[in-house]
């Protein structure tokens, strides 16, 4: 008997593949929606729940809850508008993701980076530096306002149409777009234009549509690189770049119907004009990335707030976040011009480190044992327990030193920042 192939819809229905994107939100966590309900209760809803919901959705009367607005401060000083979906709708969007983005990723360009499996920032940085030795000195940075706030759901569906032709799909989608959100006072507002950030199918929706942006520049001979909203053109002239601005603009603000935001967008050298929080750099004839001296100060900043003198948990939680903030920072920067920062902040966070243990262990009489347990003789430990110099000034003395040593802090848990960046040099 012949069996017709089943539609996208049953695929992202199947209870296994629904069990998957369970897993995947729980892994993610973040916070609860407007219903309240957390990550840790949703596998058991999704169970009792299941065949409701399965007819639901593939009838396409499925009606998503609206997201719940909140805000997180920018380092400008300006907030970010974030929308939470809740935690079931969360739940649907990725079973959807998981079928159709194998389906659409193939038709993106190398020029995208964003969102997508096996690229990200390095694969972006690593075509901007290539651009840069082919003679493209001159950037064309063009800043979209609001990008994922301002899309068009009616060009975002034709384009999606163009991959996705399952109706039901199609509609479910169209009913997270306009779920609504509640504001920060409470109150329901509708969602006219764009895809909440926060919500699991927005990156790869505003991909669909910025796809289109990707087929005109590619059009039009230019070498560019994306990452989610972040794009820039390298050209080989002041001159062309200020042209490129001007055609470029009009293309995303009549064809796209987005906004471009003149005050940010600016044509210059990628060495003073950052991209993804970095800058070219070279020496001695190589050419990387290196950070900001923002995105330097940012990283400083988080480091002072684990290793405060006044701040609660114990040593080893302490060490355990630092390890993850290092991790994640070298990780991204890596790939760069960092290993003299990275030694110097190594040092300063190490003196950081012994502060904080002295001054934890407060008592003079603790101070002497901890020291000799740890190899200083009785008077070099007294004459720090009785010292009237500050923790900070005491954590630089040769006999912290002599106790208190780097491999010391290494051997509690403390993962060296140079070994991270080896490893991150080694992956080049």
């Amino acid at each position: 008997m012949y069996r017709k192939n089943p539609s996208l819809m049953e695929i992202v229905v199947r209870r296994e593949n629904l069990e998957a994107a369970v897993q995947s939100v729980k892994r993610n966590k973040g916070a609860a929606g407007i219903d309240g309900m957390t990550v840790f209760e949703i596998e058991e809803h999704i169970k009792e729940y299941y065949i409701p919901l399965r007819n639901k959705l593939l009838k396409g009367s499925y009606q998503p809850q609206p997201v719940k607005r909140v805000e997180i401060p920018k380092p400008n000083g300006k907030k970010r508008k974030l929308g939470i979906p809740c935690v079931r709708d969360r739940v649907i969007q990725q079973a959807i993701r998981q079928v159709i983005e194998p389906i659409i990723d193939p038709y993106f360009m190398e020029n995208s980076h964003g969102f997508r499996p096996r690229r990200g920032t390095h694969s972006a940085l690593k075509q901007c530096v290539q651009y840069y030795k082919e003679g493209y000195r001159v950037v064309v940075d063009c800043d979209l306002k609001e990008c994922f706030d301002t899309l068009n759901h009616d060009k975002l569906i034709h384009y999606l149409g163009q991959y996705i032709q399952d109706k039901m799909i199609i509609k479910v989608i169209r009913k997270f777009l306009l779920a609504g959100v509640i504001n920060l006072s409470g109150e329901y507002a509708q969602s006219k234009t764009g895809a909440p950030q926060g919500g699991v199918l927005s990156p790869l929706l505003s991909n669909v549509y910025l796809h289109e942006l990707d087929k005109e520049l590619a059009k039009r001979g230019h070498k560019f690189v994306r990452y989610a909203d972040d794009f820039v053109i390298y050209v080989k002239s002041k001159r062309a770049g200020e042209r490129v601005m001007k055609s470029v603009t009009r293309y995303i603000e009549k064809d796209l119907k987005l906004i471009v935001n003149k005050e940010k967008s600016k044509v210059g050298s990628p060495t003073r004009l950052k991209f993804l929080s970095c800058l070219m750099f070279q020496v001695n004839g190589t050419y990387r990335f290196i950070p900001t001296k923002q995105a330097k100060q940012k990283f400083k900043t988080s480091l002072r707030k684990l290793t405060s003198r006044k701040r609660p948990g114990s040593f080893e939680e302490i060490i355990q976040q630092i390890n993850r903030v290092t991790r994640g920072w070298i990780n991204y920067f890596g790939l760069g011009f960092i290993k003299k920062f990275i030694e110097e902040i190594e040092g300063w966070l190490n003196h950081r480190l012994r502060q904080l243990i002295l001054k934890r262990w407060k008592r003079p009489r603790t101070v002497i044992r901890k020291l000799k347990s740890y190899g200083l003789d009785l008077d070099s430990a007294k004459r720090i327990a009785f010292s009237r110099k500050k923790y900070w000034r005491l954590s630089q003395t040769p006999e912290v030193h002599w106790a208190i040593t780097t491999k010391r802090l290494h051997q509690w848990g403390l993962v060296p920042l140079s070994q991270l960046v080896e490893s991150a040099y080694a992956r080049y």
